[in-house]
């Protein structure tokens, strides 16, 4: 099952403010998903997730095909049970790896085949067994379909005959879901094209066309230039459709978060803010802090005193940073658990300026912030 409501925006790429009904429960956007790929978010508990404000994760079908399989989860009651959370679960189908695994794939028209990272073993996944996967052994809220993710850089002939792939495969995907029977869930579509917007009109067109329940814009923040990938998305934004759930993959720099909102997205994962936490990096009201730092040994105020996470209320930078040189693990815990909450307190904000019809000047005043680092600490 999936609804979406449009609570306030004017229409068309303006930023809007929506409400997304999933199976295991409701979503309010612009909205931000965390990245748990293989069923967890690296260094935190799901509790910590939760109490971060997290209504949606992100898991992957690649991934969890591989391990433990998808067999192994349907047998033990599908995701949200195998994993412990109760609340949404977006998967990504695959179609990254399909990218950043060239090196040990095959793609043809039917699918692609794998060579496990793991093991060496081989696994076939085509646009109606990611579905399966997904629909039928995850369970998951929201599935999508298998796309080849068009590297960067590529020549317009390499791009176009790459989303024409994936045009092709995400019809097959919504012919395998309208087939099945008794499964829940939504299929959402993706849009490539590269860096060409004639072919993201083209890809746009193609894909608002067949019966998804959304429309994702792929193939972007994967190495191109940033004014490249703005370009892309402030063109792609006004082509998708206004009834349904516009997704921008694997974007969520702060900064691109509040350009994509201003076209128009509503949904949005990225491994930032995660990764930068395990790097030492933390996100504050003043910048970005980084923790290493021996300005930092003898600090004993918290990472952010305008923040209310437990990392905040209960630790210093100093004790932070000792536990980040010393390589203790609860260093990545604890700076994931403030950078989660920072980053999903940021769309609290971009929410609540759109409900105040003020988003505009708010994204303004809030910009700079994100844009600057303390102490010049991050090169």
């Amino acid at each position: 099952m999936l609804r979406f409501e449009v609570l306030s925006g004017d229409g068309g790429p303006a930023p809007r403010r929506g409400r997304l009904t999933l199976d295991h429960g409701i979503v309010e956007t612009p909205a931000f998903m965390p990245v748990g790929t293989q069923g967890t978010v690296k260094a935190a508990r799901w509790s910590d997730v939760e109490a971060a404000g997290a209504e949606i994760v992100l898991a992957n079908t690649y991934h969890l095909m591989i391990r433990p399989g998808g067999d192994v989860v349907r047998r033990l009651g599908g995701l949200h049970r195998f994993v412990g959370w109760d609340r949404p679960i977006l998967t990504d189908s695959g179609g990254y790896q399909v990218m950043s695994l060239a090196g040990s794939r095959t793609v043809s028209e039917e699918g692609v085949l794998f060579r496990s990272h793991v093991d060496g073993s081989p696994h076939a996944l085509s646009p109606e067994r990611a579905v399966d996967l997904q629909l039928g052994d995850f369970g998951v809220d929201v599935a999508m379909v298998l796309d080849e993710c068009t590297p960067y850089p590529a020549t317009e002939e390499a791009a176009k005959a790459s989303m024409e792939l994936t045009h092709r495969w995400a019809r097959r995907a919504a012919e395998r879901r309208d087939a099945l029977s008794g499964t829940r869930g939504a299929l959402f579509g993706i849009v490539q094209g590269g860096m060409f917007p004639h072919l993201r009109e083209e890809s746009a067109a193609a894909i608002a066309a067949l019966p998804f329940d959304g429309i994702a814009c792929g193939g972007l923040s994967v190495g191109e230039p940033k004014e490249e990938m703005r370009a892309m998305v402030a063109h792609t934004g006004p082509l998708l459709p206004e009834n349904k759930p516009r997704y921008l993959m694997g974007v969520g720099r702060p900064d691109d978060l509040l350009h994509a909102v201003a076209h128009g997205f509503d949904m949005f994962d990225c491994v930032l803010p995660t990764r930068a936490a395990r790097h030492g990096l933390l996100y504050t009201s003043d910048g970005t802090l980084a923790i290493k730092h021996a300005r930092y040994r003898e600090d004993d105020a918290p990472p952010d005193a305008a923040c209310g996470c437990p990392t905040c209320l209960r630790h210093s930078r100093a004790y932070l940073r000792h536990l980040f040189v010393a390589g203790e693990p609860t260093a990545a815990t604890l700076m994931t658990v403030h950078n989660l909450t920072a980053i999903l307190d940021l769309m609290r904000g971009i929410r609540e300026a759109l409900d105040a019809k003020r988003y505009a000047t708010w994204a303004a005043e809030t910009l700079p912030k994100w844009s600057r680092s303390v102490g010049k600490d991050v090169p």
